[in-house]
Formats: structure tokens, C-alpha cells, sequence
């Protein structure tokens, strides 16, 4: 039984670093306890960015802010996505009850065309500990 487990739990790991791809902008600090019993909080205003119609080639970014509305401090552990072409940006420092930071997201269009979706995986120490973030763009050859 504990050949499966271990066997079982190598394997997400395995799973884990491979569907990263190297897109985080930053690993954290792992030895952050992510659980559900945590009184950080993270609140985002807003969780959906719209960008409208972009020019393909262009690099485009967005800040999403958020606030930790809970009783201890909040920490940001990562900030992932599915694709090499969106890039996360963020503050690895522990984020005081009431204080807010910033999570930058930065697209580039380059080889796209059409709508496009893309979602930012969020994991912090909060008691919600993933937040997903998702930005859209429609990509055209030129903006008329």
C-alpha cells in the first residue's frame, strides 16, 4: 500500500512540474503551508480582464489587484499558467491583514489570431488557497 501511495504522489508531482512548463514567475517560498485552516484572506477586485481587440505581435498587461481581508498574513506561493505566452508578476512578500499587492499579467500576441482565454492559477496560504484569474483578448492582423 505504501509502494501506491508514494508511487501515487510522485506521479502528481511529476504532473505538477511538467504542466508548469516553466511559466511561473516565481516558485515562493514552499515551505508555505497552503491549507484550507488559514486566516489569511485574498480578495481580488476583479478576477476577469477583457482586453477587446488587440493587434497580433503586441505585448499587453494587466493588473489585477487584491487585498488580504483576513487575521494573519497573507503569501503569495505561485502564479501559474497554461501557456508560455501569458506571464505572471508578483510580490513574494507576506502581505499584511488589510494591505493589498498586485498580480501583473503580461500577454504577448505574437502567433495568435482570434479569441483568445487565458487563465492565471493563483496559490496562496489564504483560506480560499487557488484563485483562478482569467484574461481574454481578441487578436486580429489590425485593429479596424
Amino acid at each position: 500500500m505504501k509502494k501506491i501511495i508514494v508511487l501515487f504522489l510522485g506521479t502528481i508531482a511529476l504532473i505538477a512540474l511538467s504542466c508548469n512548463g516553466g511559466n511561473r514567475s516565481d516558485a515562493g517560498d514552499s515551505s508555505i503551508n497552503i491549507s484550507s485552516g488559514s486566516n489569511a484572506g485574498i480578495i481580488f477586485k476583479e478576477y476577469e480582464h477583457n482586453f477587446g481587440k488587440v493587434v497580433e505581435g503586441e505585448k499587453i498587461a494587466y493588473v489585477f489587484t487584491f487585498e488580504n481581508n483576513g487575521t494573519s498574513d497573507l503569501v503569495i506561493v505561485s502564479a501559474s499558467t497554461t501557456c508560455g505566452c501569458t506571464v505572471p508578476k508578483y510580490d513574494t512578500n507576506p502581505i499584511s491583514p488589510g494591505d493589498g499587492g498586485t498580480l501583473e499579467v503580461i500577454f504577448d500576441t505574437s502567433g495568435r489570431s482570434g479569441m483568445q482565454t487565458k487563465t492565471i492559477t493563483v496559490k496562496s496560504n489564504a483560506s480560499k488557497p487557488v484563485v483562478i484569474l482569467k484574461i481574454t483578448a481578441e487578436v486580429t492582423d489590425n485593429i479596424n
